[in-house]
């Protein structure tokens, strides 16, 4: 059926009105609506596709995020090579650069072209290339060797500094854009503040979080992770050559790119060692790591004139800043006992300044951290955070070692509660399993107050701290047992203060099921994991009754978090937990017809867990329809036919996938059949 041609022209019209929005507010930083119209005019051209799918274009707002994870990502041999730079740390190694160039160009030219350079920060993160066709982000891929990389093209689409229509009328017919994805610094705290609370492993530093971000099966988990793009080159062919790189870059900033704003020409050396020598210190002020500086001949014939060598571009070098590394002594080397148990020791310095903070403590990780570096008491230390968030201690200068030190050891028992500590064969964590544990039980509680799970108003640190040591809070369930006049005989409570708290507490039951599944601190369940598995399973009994296989159906969980899942509630100190919380008034399921604020209630049904393959045109559903229908009741939806499908969707012309499907025996379903499977 044809589309209206109201219809068609009125979503042309959202989708620049959309374009243009996102550019301003991503790209700008200069919003030119309030985010309430930009949903509303989302929701409409969400609404117009939804009712003509015809009208589905890959440039699409709506298209940023995928529907489903991807199985893998494909290779693709890049089509001009992603060559390394070359390094340069002081004035010397670049001083030898330009003579290596220039000598080169004599060779080829005879005599130099007038030339200069531009100057552009090195942005820690992961080199990107994109294709651009008519105008339209057709191909986004990794670096990989720099010969072939991965097609991430999904992913790509979630990062909104990369438009995914050039901003310009009649762009040309092919454009590769080069440039480095990256994770600003505020979003890397925040990720690591997430699985810290979910017990998860935190990310080293920015650049691995954004590359592992990347490389993620799931483009919803990259959507969340906010990450954003500058664009460095572009290569136009079958196009007139640009004149220079800084014409490269205003082309992007007109293309609707972001460009970074720091970019410098510098006429000679000293103006680029100037350069390099002013953002040593005012790197440490940007929103995003960096560790050097990119330096380019700005004259692009004269670029291509040098070419490269095997392994570089003659016309480019990057010229670096040092990790920076300190000494300092230590003091004392202690034991933390986190929420889930974790034992991890710490050392403890005298206060030095690295990378425009003070440091006074740094991680050694665990154990086997603390045998490699053979750190003690009275140790001169190497800390660095070069690209790092979270000091740590390189390496130990034994020749300054005191005389008289010890080997430091880890604890046999739990400097908080004295039971004795395990450490699991898989693991290299130390931990203390005593669910009574004071040091357990002050996380818990902290967490379960927490901002993103019950929100208890009032209940820091502190209070928490007097309410373990005094025994009047062993477990959750026994905040919802306070009175005020318990709580007045914490040091420094009023009753003002007390009958605030009891308040707080109380208002806390109000706080939806996925609030509460998250504030337990089951490990590697964060906020958003907790929303999944309640929306897959709408009570607290059915998530208990869960297999691992069913928590592993749910898009986004994975092996890992299915397992902890499953071990945490069959734990009789974590089932009667439940049970009093519940008889407490604690919120352990959905409302009936609604989720917890991503779209509807998965119900539990036969198919969960159940994978589905959709092949041909079926009679009156789209596939995008059908695979809603499908991961709405539980199941999820693979694109290739393999043993682990269950059902094959069969509609008109289903092509190579039934007979692959025949020859391994998956049942086929016709639309009809899939209607009643999931009823």
């Amino acid at each position: 059926m044809a589309v209206p041609s109201d219809a068609a022209q009125r979503a042309e019209q959202l989708r620049r009105q959309l374009q243009q929005a996102g550019y301003a507010y991503y790209v700008l930083d200069d919003p030119i609506f309030p985010d309430g119209v930009y949903d509303a005019l989302y929701r409409e051209l969400q609404a117009l596709e939804t009712a003509h799918p015809e009208l589905i274009r890959p440039d699409s707002p709506t298209q940023r995020v995928g529907d489903r994870p991807a199985n893998q990502f494909p290779s693709h041999r890049h089509a001009i090579p992603l060559y390394s730079l070359e390094n340069a740390f002081d004035q010397g190694e670049l001083q030898q650069w330009q003579e290596r160039w220039q000598r080169q160009g004599e060779k080829l030219l005879g005599e130099l072209p007038t030339f200069d350079y531009v100057c552009e920060l090195k942005i820690d993160g992961s080199a990107l290339a994109l294709t651009y066709e008519e105008g339209v982000l057709t191909r986004g891929v990794t670096r990989g060797d720099g010969t072939t990389g991965e097609e991430i093209t999904q992913n790509i689409r979630t990062i909104r500094t990369i438009p995914l229509r050039l901003a310009v009328e009649n762009p040309p017919p092919l454009v590769e854009v080069r440039g480095e994805a990256f994770l600003p610094l505020g979003e890397f705290e925040r990720i690591n503040q997430e699985r810290a609370a979910g017990g998860e492993p935190l990310f080293a530093n920015p650049r691995n979080a954004a590359a592992g971000t990347l490389r993620q099966l799931d483009p919803q988990v990259v959507d969340r992770r906010r990450l954003e793009f500058f664009p460095y080159t572009l290569h136009l062919p079958n196009h007139p050559p640009l004149k220079t790189q800084w014409e490269s870059l205003e082309l992007l900033q007109q293309f609707g790119f972001r460009i970074n704003p720091h970019c410098q020409r510098c006429p000679d050396l000293a103006a680029v060692w100037a350069y390099f020598e002013a953002w040593e210190q005012k790197r440490h002020h940007l929103p995003y790591m960096t560790d050097g500086v990119v330096l380019k001949l700005n004259p692009i014939p004269l670029q291509t004139e040098l070419g490269f060598t095997q392994k570089f571009p003659r016309w480019a070098i990057a010229l670096k800043y040092p990790a920076e590394e300190v000494s300092t002594t230590v003091k004392a080397i202690t034991v933390n006992v986190g929420r889930t148990g974790a034992v991890t020791p710490m050392a403890i310095m005298e206060p030095v300044a690295v990378a425009g903070t003070t440091v006074q403590r740094a991680t050694l990780h665990n154990a086997d951290r603390i045998v490699e570096l053979d750190i003690r008491v009275g140790d001169t230390v190497i800390i660095r955070k070069a690209g790092e968030i979270i000091p740590e201690v390189v390496r130990v200068l034994p020749d300054l070692r005191p005389a008289g030190t010890v080997p430091f050891v880890m604890p046999s028992h739990c400097p908080e509660c004295a039971s004795p500590l395990v450490r699991p064969q898989t693991e290299a964590v130390t931990r203390c399993v005593n669910p009574q544990c004071p040091a357990i039980v002050r996380g818990a509680i902290e967490h379960w107050a927490s901002r993103d799970a019950l929100d208890i108003q009032g209940l820091g640190e502190k209070w928490v701290a007097q309410l373990v040591r005094s025994g009047l809070v062993a477990s959750l369930d026994q905040l919802y047992t306070l009175t005020p006049e318990q709580l007045l005989t914490l040091e420094r409570m009023g009753q003002k203060s007390a009958a605030n708290l009891v308040g707080a507490i109380a208002a806390s039951k109000a706080q939806p099921y996925a609030r509460v599944l998250y504030g337990l601190g089951i490990r590697h369940v964060g906020k958003v994991n907790a929303e999944m598995l309640t929306q897959a399973f709408p009570t607290v009994a059915q998530l208990a009754a869960a297999r691992v296989t069913d928590l592993e159906a749910i898009h986004g969980i994975g092996g890992e978090i299915a397992q902890a899942v499953y071990d945490w509630f069959r734990t009789p100190h974590h089932q009667a937990l439940i049970e009093n919380l519940q008889s407490l008034g604690l919120c352990f399921a959905q409302p009936e017809g609604k989720s917890s604020g991503q779209g509807a209630i998965a119900p539990l049904t036969k198919i969960v867990g159940q994978s589905f393959v959709i092949t041909g045109t079926l009679p009156t559903l789209s596939r995008k329809e059908a695979q809603t229908l499908i991961e709405q009741a539980g199941g999820k939806v693979a694109s290739a036919v393999s043993s682990k499908i269950n059902y094959l969707v069969v509609g008109d012309k289903p092509g190579s996938k039934l007979t692959k499907a025949q020859q391994l025996g998956i049942p086929q379903l016709e639309e009809r059949e899939l209607r009643q499977l999931l009823e």
